[in-house]
């Protein structure tokens, strides 16, 4: 079995024969007049009318039978069939097309169209022509691409290779097309916010640092897709915003989490949080019909059906219920002796983050759809109080297959309220506290001129993960990898 060194020299040599000939294998036109999927729906007129047309793609296959070769060709819309016949294309184009051409070349073909004895949809070449010569084979039909990390650095391959990987992206486009096509029926304003920021909000993440060197100043990649920006825009009276684009969190990686991924984010005035959940469980019912064409999933193992009633779950007796702790009540030795005896590993030992650590222990159970209620303020910065205990706020996520798939909020309008919560996540920075959120003294400025009361929501793809089943990094086209060493 040859090398790919032996390969690649023996495809170089045949790049050769090309230029000696005056013939350029890279050449910037194509003669394409369809695509392979216009080919395929078009093909009784285009048999009947025996048209004359050029189709091009990457050949998938070769099959040769003497004076007689069958090719596969793959254009990304679709797969057809050519013949090349000797006394048909010529002796010397025939032979020069046998010299030359390789599997995963892209070339383009002209002729009419006929149907083989059995059955299959093929073009009979009168002409053909090199638009690009590929040096390096490509990975074997049936095995393809087994190692996950080669899998997502040469992710072009994986796509080329495996149909159902192609197919994940294409329902991930069409997520996302859900996602906006559901908001702007709903009278939501797509907007743009910044991705580089003085002080990141919207959420409690470690950020990516960098420099801004025309301004001389550290800044940081945004943590959310733009909700103090977005609030903003409620103060400055647009009704209804929304935003789908990247975050960036510098944290570990895992199933569910990676340090670059897309979210969504929306923010309406005067819609209270029950309309609020009304809207957010419509949404997840549209794009699991649209997307998927059903809303019973099994992932993770849990089995979850969208389309059922979504229960509501209390924040602070679910804590009780599973670990015996109140996150309200219970002393922060208490939390950490009950985390250490139900072997959580946590970040830090303040209130805030053994808070957060007991729940994500709880939440693993809990297959939803539901709705987690009445989060504790600490863990909530940014929402409204709960009228009936000052303790708590008026949020909800959603909870599916034991993980927390949306977060939404009735969003503080109160100035003051919000200048003592910074000042307790500043608190936390100064103790060490790299997820605490920053003090945004410009937002509380907004604050005091006046915002509407106000409904935000988020979720990301973590999402569309969850609904195909797919570790989070399966779902990006290019997941960031570690450079190879030389």
């Amino acid at each position: 079995m040859s090398s790919i060194d032996e390969i690649r020299d023996a495809r170089i040599k045949k790049l050769e024969l090309f230029l000696s000939k005056g013939v350029n294998p890279y050449p910037a036109d194509s003669k394409r007049e369809i695509s392979l999927k216009e080919a395929t729906d078009n093909f009784a007129s285009l048999e009947k009318n025996k048209e004359v047309k050029w189709i091009a793609g990457r050949i998938m296959s070769i099959r040769g039978q003497g004076a007689i070769v069958f090719i596969t060709l793959n254009d990304g819309t679709g797969i057809f069939q050519g013949l090349l016949k000797k006394d048909i294309l010529n002796e010397e184009k025939f032979n020069f097309w046998n010299e030359v051409v390789d599997i995963g070349d892209f070339v383009e073909i002209q002729g009419t169209f006929f149907k083989t004895n059995r059955g299959e949809k093929t073009l009979e070449a009168k002409d053909w022509r090199m638009l690009s010569k590929s040096l390096r084979p490509l990975p074997e039909k049936w095995h393809g691409l087994v190692d996950v990390e080669e899998r997502f650095r040469k992710r072009y391959l994986d796509i080329l290779m495996n149909p159902e990987i192609k197919e994940l992206f294409e329902k991930k486009a069409k997520f996302w097309d859900v996602t906006r096509n559901f908001l702007r029926k709903e009278n939501f304003l797509e907007v743009e916010t910044p991705s580089i920021e003085i002080t990141t909000g919207g959420a409690e993440a470690r950020p990516f640092k960098t420099y801004h060197n025309d301004f001389d100043m550290d800044v940081y990649m945004r943590i959310s897709v733009g909700e103090l920006w977005q609030k903003r825009l409620m103060a400055a009276g647009f009704p209804r915003t929304f935003e789908i684009g990247r975050v960036y969190r510098n944290e570990g990686s895992s199933p569910e989490h990676t340090q670059e991924f897309t979210n969504m984010e929306f923010y309406a005035s005067y819609v209270n949080i029950d309309e609020g959940k009304k809207l957010i469980r419509d949404l997840y019912i549209k794009i699991a019909e649209e997307v998927f064409g059903k809303t019973v999933f099994e992932t993770r193992g849990h089995k979850f059906d969208l389309a059922s009633d979504w229960p509501e779950i209390d924040y602070v007796a679910e804590v009780k219920k599973q670990t015996g702790i109140d996150v309200l009540e219970d002393s922060e030795k208490e939390m950490e002796k009950t985390l250490k005896k139900l072997k959580v590993e946590f970040q830090g030992k303040n209130r805030e983050r053994m808070t957060d650590s007991l729940w994500k222990y709880c939440r693993k159970s809990i297959s939803g759809p539901a709705y987690l209620i009445n989060h504790p303020k600490l863990v909530a910065p940014l929402s409204k109080e709960n009228s009936k205990d000052n303790r708590k706020t008026e949020m909800f996520q959603v909870i599916i297959a034991g993980s927390e798939i949306g977060r939404a909020h009735a969003e503080l309008n109160d100035p003051l309220d919000q200048k003592k919560r910074f000042d307790d996540q500043k608190k936390l920075i100064e103790e060490g506290d790299e997820e605490a959120m920053m003090f945004d003294m410009e937002y509380v400025e907004m604050l005091e001129y006046g915002m509407p009361p106000c409904f935000g929501f988020g979720f990301g793809e973590r999402f569309f993960a969850f609904l195909a089943d797919k570790p989070i990094r399966e779902t990006q086209l290019f997941p960031l990898m570690r450079p190879i060493k030389d």
